[in-house]
């Protein structure tokens, strides 16, 4: 599932390309929003909440999307081919007369009145690359549920929104904390918050995802994607195991020295053999 700087730069481009423009051809191609049509309505912004995308019309209504795992906007000239996958993966076609907005398996699409964006956003919790973001609010949700694994914690859109599974990792690593650690024994809880907000701010600008600070491929992480190999800090072996409620795991990396557990974990912490059934977690 892409992280919230992804969907932040899908949503920058888009508002450069659709704000104060009106819109020749406006089609949504799924069921329950097939008889709309937008077209002679204006955009007025596009801007990201967390991972969800909302395409703001002049005429009061939004349009949320969310890509999931598979989702995702295209831009093209009028003029130009269509190349972002087969004809009927496109759930929405915004076309003005400088750029056509195309949007392949797009999920949870939705059309409301903006002032009822709250509908669909509003569980959400504070958005780290957003103008709300709050660290004390995010601390104190965290810190409701004190016996939640860390990992989890993180995922869970309704603590604080934007950070996927690649920020998770990352920097869990870098602030030395256990991925299966109760949120209660995190030891500098802010620092963390902070941590995974700094990453997600230096990778605004391009779609690379960078940690370490290098774009080259195969050094840009510290132990996303390095199952077996040498810690790039202590060279101890990376592994990996698998986190979150059954059939929503997800894959977890980590380094067992740098990121010790200061209190007993689960035993697929160390072994990343199936764990028991843990509570359902909203990572959306």
């Amino acid at each position: 599932m892409p992280e919230g700087d992804t969907v932040w730069l899908a949503a920058r481009r888009m508002n450069t390309a659709l704000a104060g423009s009106e819109l020749r051809r406006g089609e949504l191609r799924v069921p329950h929003l097939a008889a709309v049509d937008l077209a002679g309505v204006d955009v007025r912004e596009v801007v990201p909440r967390g991972k969800h995308l909302l395409i703001r019309l002049a005429d009061d209504r939004t349009l949320r999307t969310h890509l999931r795992m598979d989702g995702s906007w295209h831009l093209y000239r009028p003029d130009s081919t269509w190349r972002g996958g087969p004809a009927f993966a496109i759930r929405a076609v915004l076309v003005t007369d400088q750029w056509a907005a195309v949007g392949y398996r797009l999920h949870d699409m939705a059309l409301v009145p903006t002032t009822d964006e709250d509908s669909l956003v509003g569980h959400l919790g504070p958005d780290l690359l957003g103008p709300d973001w709050d660290l004390d609010e995010a601390l104190r949700r965290l810190r409701a549920d004190p016996d939640q694994q860390i990992g989890v914690a993180l995922l869970d859109q309704r603590n604080l929104a934007g950070i996927g599974n690649l920020y998770k990792v990352e920097s869990l690593f870098l602030c030395g904390v256990h991925p299966w650690a109760r949120v209660a024994d995190v030891p500098d809880l802010p620092r963390l918050l902070e941590r995974a907000r700094t990453l997600m701010l230096a990778n605004l600008e391009h779609p690379e995802q960078s940690t370490t600070g290098s774009l080259r491929r195969g050094e840009d992480h510290w132990v996303a994607g390095r199952r077996g190999r040498p810690c790039r800090r202590c060279g101890t072996t990376i592994l990996l195991g698998d986190q979150g409620p059954d059939l929503r795991e997800r894959v977890t990396w980590w380094c067992p020295r740098c990121q010790a557990a200061p209190a007993p974990v689960d035993r697929s912490a160390r072994t990343g053999e199936p764990g028991r059934p843990r509570p359902l977690v909203a990572d959306r």
